[in-house]
């Protein structure tokens, strides 16, 4: 099976929280339909991209990284690579990556979706067509700062850093 076929099967099973989720999901699997290619970064106007939100083994408090591109502060995740086989592994991968953190467990389907124009970096002007995913900690909560970061932190579920984008919180209170 390629990502491609994961993508598709994991959310033609997923079972949309509401009706927007819903909307959103058809968007990706008609996206997925007509583009061979739409799990790509090279993929336009839209590709598949996998995140995580990542919660302490208390699921009081959520790592968040400041985004160097982005400047913004925002769940771990981003683009598919060749090497990666589903969706969920993606997000674990782009988790681990930009947390040095280990033992890491991802949930088993997505949390919510998320569609985005992106305002700055190589992808301009596209979109990303987010499948976001919770990951806890199973060991310490010691990570370190990777090269797509300002800078990552612990933040209480009920606070957030001001300016947080409303598709964090939409994401904290889903997975709380």
């Amino acid at each position: 099976m390629t990502l491609h076929d994961d993508a598709t099967a994991t959310l033609t099973a997923w079972t949309p929280p509401d009706a927007e989720q819903a909307e959103l999901r058809e968007h990706y699997l008609k996206h997925l339909a007509q583009y061979p290619d739409g799990m790509w970064r090279s993929c336009r106007p839209d590709h598949v991209t996998a995140s995580a939100l990542v919660l302490d083994q208390s699921g009081s408090r959520v790592l968040l990284t400041l985004h160097k591109t982005v400047n913004r502060w925002l769940q771990l995740g981003g683009h598919c690579e060749p090497g990666d086989t589903t969706l969920a592994g993606a997000a674990l991968r782009e988790a681990t990556e930009e947390s040095g953190l280990t033992g890491l467990v991802i949930g088993a389907e997505p949390l919510l979706l998320s569609r985005h124009e992106l305002t700055a970096g190589g992808c301009r002007g596209a979109f990303h067509l987010d499948v976001q995913y919770l990951v806890t900690t199973t060991a310490g909560t010691q990570y370190v700062v990777s090269d797509e970061s300002h800078d990552l932190s612990w933040f209480g579920v009920d606070a957030l850093p001001d300016g947080v984008d409303q598709t964090v919180r939409d994401l904290v209170k889903s997975a709380v």
